[in-house]
């Protein structure tokens, strides 16, 4: 973080006078815009000769319609109009002048009528709003209108040619240069751009209005109004709200708002939406409700008036009005409805220490955000297959790696067409407009790349979004750099500023910090440049040349941009890494590696962002050991020979497979004990045949139906019941499910001829007549935020064994997503899993939301963050239907056929309230039985540590971060823990058979666990042979120090520590009251305490073996393999465990260092007999999944694909993150209860507000918040 705001150096707004009266006006009321000018003159019923007037009857066009003509044609009719607005109390009045451009009047023959046009309509409106000012004496403004015109920058007329485009940027500037030009001599007060359906549009008037502000008039307020075109809150052109005021906001408009489209009542979320991003007053003038089947508009003033009034009331508007379909007496009624309401108080900041940027979609980079990969593949300098496409013409195939780039991490997509061969200009302009006609790609921001800047223009024309330009430098001199940095701030676009002058490139650290700072004084007090849309390029350049002064560019790079970060406030650091590996050309496994270790420190330094690959970015812990060591000998310059070695690296690979099959005499019994057996024991190989062999014995099976309740039925409950006593495993379920599954599908099609035949029959007698063969509907799923899934399909699996219908809605589910389900399914059941402690808040949630729109059936709680006691104590009372905790898989059954059965159901349920109000006494009363420890006291016992009687810390091998990527699976089998894995399958043998190895030996599951260790040994050999599954990572490791309960963490390796620190841990710490004399333990408690003077070191690590495992899995369900789904997931998940308890190994032993010599083995290694600790975020010893955060920022943790959800789960779901303490008297503990003194110290220290701080430590809190004041 830099030391100082750059807030303060964003430039000011300057106003003209009336614009001040304008904002004085806006700080006191509501002010009012006018109705529709299109409607009124509608009503006038004018027919050719009243448009012609006298000065048009001979103009070869016909002019009906032409309705800004009547300026000129009709001036009186267009200032009754005017003042017919005024006098109903309009502040604002429009000018007539929403088609007012060359090129819409080009339809009528009149383009070169435009500026008389404006010019008139201005002196018009100026006259009315002089005259009711005059008779009033109240101060009545005029805005001039500029409409989107008929044309589209973004969109092309011709499906076939999408990269078409009738109209070009320039144009539409030239266009709306003269008109503005008019409006302006016309002496309007205000300048509207408005009724924006595509953004580029608009920012082709913005563009014409700045230069004109710039060159040649004196700057007014400028408004700007969108239009949504449905539902979806999107213009036409694609993009969302947010993303729209992103686009527009470099222009500094004093208002942003909606019109036309929409009514009111449409509206009202869009421009709510709106006013929460930006700083700007929301202006919001909607039609009079959405057209009927004539196109005329039904609202009253009175229906308009009422709906503008709640807008008013909850304070998201500044300025309202009408527009189609409004008229006077609407205006009338919606002055009077918002009148008595103080007018919305615009925030002062909006991500203030944000760089903003926009594709169809918002992008947002500041201090939270961690590394941002632009995406380089489409640089036909960068890519051969781009380049090839692109000689070759073939623009729309190359946009398959445009939307790759993208899908596959890329957050910014860079586009450079600098070759020789090919016109820039052109191909630029093409494959911009070709991305627009693509919402997955043109969703993301785009940067604009080129070394002429005339093709950076060329693409900036094409863009609606705010895009990054790259670049401009000092090299021709500051008046040209000012210029382009002019040109480019008209655009809205963010900057790229290389480390070039008049002197060349910036070699060297001083350079760099030079000619950087040189620009950014330029940029912000010269230009009025936003800082946070300045990014610096201090130049990576080429490594391992042979030239010895090349050998330090990187570090130079790295030096360079700790400095800038740190003296030149809300700027950013990029660059672009190819050129680092450029002497390896050709050899792109060494690349990629060298790419991974320079971002590794280059991010820990304060890189915000670079061009790269976005796909083939290795993780530091995959990098093959050796040419890792050589890779970090190139950046840091540590071995002259690095460069040789390197170019004699090799590797190798490996491969093979291996199948089982069985048969057996069972085949000789009747049908029903085949198809039992099949059932029971997994065995799909003969389950169509038998099944069809059941379905023609009509004397038996009548019905296809009769075979599912007869023996397929007959064997499914044998699975249940053996399942439900525990004689039966999941394995074998899993596998049954399979075979019911294909036995069920091979009848469907019979039993839908059977329904077509039947249904006219049934539906005589009964209307409302199924053959829904099911016990009942379950809708399941894991809910949002969590990426968890293995448990809720067991419940899926074992469900559909017991004849229930599931509808699973799979992981980071929307509570919305759930319920419309379970309406649209008429759901008997709902289930709600989820691992982490954020899923029981969006459990609460849930259950809110069912009971608030009149849910009435049972809600199943499960997952292994759930309890029965939270269930009791947290969703029960929130939902006065029955909300019930299920144990496990195997308890699924009984509760939801329990709970079906009408019988059975009533006792049940209040068997269900006893226990939980029981439950929920027994809390509260522990609540109030049990006693903490005010938080300083409890920190006056803390743990003390001799830190100078004992061993000075080690310091690790590197400071920062390793990226570990395509990680050997290999390495990672041995540290295996298979415990958790027979736990997923509820194999739990009993003493003294409880643990592996020994649960083979367990007399009731040890056959079964035998044999699904033996599927999983052979499905880890198909992972690792076939390259199923990849795993990737990251650790770092920073200096530190404690402070209280915090850990300081810095950047630099200096003692004392000092200073402002890069981030910081925040601790919580044990207060329950104890009985001993233990101490009160935090985290902070393991890392030496800033004033003892003791160098010490902390490290951090996120890891993950799930990449891949979705797509297995998902290949494994459409084929109807439960058992195999389940089995990658719970081998993805032990994967990345071991590769948690490897990684912490090599650090003990390698990276960090304290432990050298020791020698574990696997089960001594589970046992925790090792030195150090790694706990995590969200578990026992720090129950704060918000301090993932700090984690993610610091190690630049997305780079490795491994994500944070909204609730901080981790994805792929099969990662592992935490932090090293390496103090050999650190230990595993459990924070347990904590009292509110402590918690609203710790929203304070984090700078958290407490209610949030308490939602995420709800489990821990020693007090219901819900019953503090």
């Amino acid at each position: 973080m830099p030391p100082t705001s750059a807030t303060s150096m964003i430039p000011a707004v300057h106003l003209s006078a009336k614009g001040k009266q304008v904002v004085d006006i806006l700080k006191e009321r509501i002010m009012i815009i006018d109705g529709g000018m299109g409607t009124m003159i509608q009503s006038y019923k004018l027919d050719e000769d009243a448009f012609c007037g006298a000065e048009f009857q001979q103009h070869p066009k016909p002019l009906k319609g032409n309705n800004d003509l009547l300026s000129i044609t009709q001036p009186d009719i267009i200032y009754k109009i005017h003042k017919d607005y005024l006098e109903a109390g309009a502040d604002i009045v429009a000018t007539n002048t929403f088609s007012g451009t060359s090129i819409s009047q080009s339809d009528y023959g009149l383009e070169q009528l435009p500026y008389r046009l404006n010019k008139c309509a201005a002196e018009l409106a100026r006259k009315a709003a002089d005259a009711v000012t005059l008779e009033t004496g109240v101060q009545r403004f005029v805005a001039g209108g500029l409409g989107p015109t008929n044309r589209t920058l973004s969109i092309s007329p011709s499906v076939e040619k999408p990269e078409y485009r009738n109209i070009t940027y320039d144009e539409l500037v030239e266009s709306y240069t003269e008109q503005a030009r008019g409006l302006l001599d016309g002496g309007v007060d205000i300048i509207l751009v408005e009724t924006i359906f595509d953004t580029l549009n608009a920012k082709a008037a913005l563009y014409a209005i700045q230069l004109l502000f710039e060159t040649e008039y004196e700057p007014l307020p400028i408004f700007i109004s969108g239009t949504i075109v449905d539902k979806s809150g999107r213009t036409l052109s694609g993009q969302t709200g947010e993303a729209f005021v992103i686009s527009v906001s470099h222009t500094n408009p004093m208002c942003v708002g909606l019109n036309c489209a929409l009514g009111a009542t449409e509206m009202r979320p869009f421009i709510e939406a709106i006013g929460l991003a930006t700083t700007a007053y929301v202006i919001c003038y909607p039609n009079a409700g959405l057209p009927n089947t004539f196109g005329d508009y039904d609202e009253t003033p009175e229906m308009t008036a009422a709906q503008l009034r709640s807008f008013a009331k909850d304070g998201l508007v500044n300025i309202v009005g009408g527009c189609c379909g409004t008229t006077p007496a609407h205006i009338k009624a919606i002055a009077e409805a918002v009148k008595p309401f103080k007018p919305r108080i615009p925030p002062k900041q909006y991500l203030s220490d944000h760089m903003l940027l926009s594709g169809l979609e918002p992008s947002k980079v500041g201090p939270q955000s961690l590394y941002v990969n632009i995406g380089e593949r489409c640089n036909v300098a960068g890519s051969k297959r781009f380049a090839r496409l692109i000689k070759n013409g073939l623009f729309e195939e190359a946009l398959s790696v445009a939307k790759l780039q993208v899908e596959m991490g890329a957050q910014v997509l860079d586009i450079n067409m600098d070759e020789g061969m090919l016109d820039g200009e052109k191909c630029m302009t093409k494959f911009v407009n070709l991305i627009s006609s693509e919402p997955e790609i043109s969703k993301v921001p785009l940067c604009i790349d080129s070394s002429k800047f005339h093709v950076i223009e060329a693409g900036l024309k094409c863009a609606q979004g705010k895009c990054i330009v790259n670049s401009i430098s000092l090299k021709e001199g500051e008046e040209d750099f000012i210029a382009k940095a002019k040109t480019v701030k008209r655009y809205g676009a963010a900057i790229v500023v290389m480390a070039f002058d008049e002197s060349g490139q910036a070699a060297d650290v001083e350079r760099k910090v030079e000619i950087c700072t040189r620009s950014y004084d330029i940029l912000v007090n010269k230009v009025g440049f936003n800082p946070h849309d300045i990014i610096f390029d201090p130049n990576i350049l080429t490594i391992a040349t042979g030239i010895e002064e090349h050998n330090e560019y990187a570090i130079n790079f790295i030096k360079a941009t700790e400095i800038i970060k740190q003296t030149l406030p809300g700027a950013r650091v990029s660059g672009g890494l190819s050129n680092l590996s450029f002497s390896f050309r050709g050899m792109e496994i060494v690349r990629e590696a060298m790419h991974s270790v320079f971002l590794y420190h280059a991010i820990k330094s304060g890189m915000d962002m670079g061009i790269v690959n976005a796909g083939n970015l290795p993780l530091y812990d995959d990098i093959e050991p050796t040419l890792l060591q050589l890779c970090e000998d190139l950046i840091w310059n540590r071995d002259p020979a690095a460069t040789e070695k390197v170019l004699e690296l090799a590797q190798s690979l490996k491969s093979g497979a291996k199948k089982t099959v069985d048969v057996d005499a069972w085949r000789h019994e009747d049908v029903e004990s085949r198809l039992e057996h099949s059932l029971i024991k997994g065995i799909d190989k003969f389950v169509v045949e038998d099944t069809e062999e059941a379905r023609q014995d009509h004397v038996r099976y009548p019905r296809p139906l009769n075979v599912i309740e007869g023996p397929l039925m007959k064997g499914m409950s044998v699975v249940g019941d053996l399942f439900g006593a525990g004689k039966m495993f999941l394995p074998q379920v899993i596998k049954s499910a399979r075979v019911m599954k294909k036995a069920v599908g091979h009848l469907i099609p019979f039993m839908e001829k059977e329904k077509k035949e039947k249904l006219t029959e049934l539906l005589k007698t009964d209307p409302n007549a199924s053959l829904d063969h099911y016990v009942g509907t379950v809708v399941i799923a894991t809910v949002k935020g969590d990426v968890h899934d293995i448990g809720k399909n067991i419940v899926g699996v074992v469900l559909g064994c017991n004849n229930f219908k599931v509808i699973d809605l799979g992981v980071m589910t929307p509570c919305e997503k759930i319920l419309r389900t379970a309406i649209e399914e008429k759901a008997d059941i709902i289930g709600l899993s989820g691992l982490i402690t954020p899923s029981l808040d969006e459990m609460i949630h849930v259950a809110k939301e069912m009971e608030r729109q009149g849910f009435k059936v049972p809600l199943l709680i499960g997952g292994a963050t759930t309890s029965k006691t939270h269930t009791a104590v947290k969703i029960s009372p929130r939902y006065s239907s029955p909300a019930i905790h299920v144990l496990d898989a195997s308890r699924s059954v009984v509760v939801c056929t329990t709970l079906l059965n009408k019988e059975l159901c009533e006792d049940y349920l209040e068997e269900i309230d006893e226990d939980y109000e029981d439950i929920r006494t027994d809390h509260y009363d522990s609540l109030s039985d049990r006693k903490y420890l005010p938080i300083e006291k409890a920190r006056n016992k803390k743990l003390e540590i001799d830190w100078l009687g004992m061993p000075k810390p080690n310091t690790p091998a590197f400071l920062g971060t390793k990226l570990f990527e395509d990680y050997d699976l290999s390495r990672l089998i041995d540290y295996i823990d298979w415990k958790p894995f027979f736990d997923v399958w509820q194999l739990r043998g009993k003493y003294p058979n409880r643990g592996y190895p020994k649960v083979f030996k367990d007399k009731t599951v040890g056959e079964e666990a035998k044999r699904v260790f033996n599927d999983a040994q052979a499905m880890l050999k198909k992972i690792l042979d076939n390259k199923l599954l990849k795993a990737t990572g990251v650790c770092a490791f920073w200096p530190a120090c404690s402070v209280g309960d915090d850990i300081h963490v810095y950047k630099e390796d200096i003692m004392p520590r000092s200073g402002e620190p890069l981030a910081v841990f925040h601790g919580l710490r044990q207060q329950a009251e104890k009985e001993s004399d233990e101490p009160y333990v935090c985290l902070s408690d393991f890392i030496a305490p800033k004033q003892s003077d003791t160098a010490d070191y902390i490290g951090a690590f996120a890891v993950s073996a799930g990449f891949g495992a979705s797509e297995l899995c998902e290949q494994y369900e459409k084929d109807l393999d439960d058992y195999n789904s389940i089995m990658v997931k719970a081998l993805a998940d032990r994967l990345a465990e071991a590769f948690a308890e490897e990684l912490h190994e090599r650090v003990r032993k390698e990276f960090w260092g304290y432990a050298a010599a020791e020698s574990l083995d696997a089960h001594d290694l589970h046992k925790i007999k090792y030195h150090g600790i790694r706990p995590a975020p969200g578990y026992p010893s720090q129950p704060d999944h918000l301090e993932k955060h700090t984690m993610w920022k610091l190690m630049d943790a997305d780079r490795t694909g491994i994500k944070l959800t909204e609730s901080l789960a981790m994805e792929p779901a099969a990662s592992v993150s935490g932090l090293f303490f390496a103090n050999p008297n650190s230990y595993y503990f459990a924070v347990g209860k904590v009292a509110k003194d402590q918690v609203s110290n710790y929203a304070s220290r984090k700078g958290v507000d407490l209610a949030e701080i308490e939602k995420w430590l709800g489990p821990v809190l020693a007090y219901d918040p819900d019953d503090e004041e």
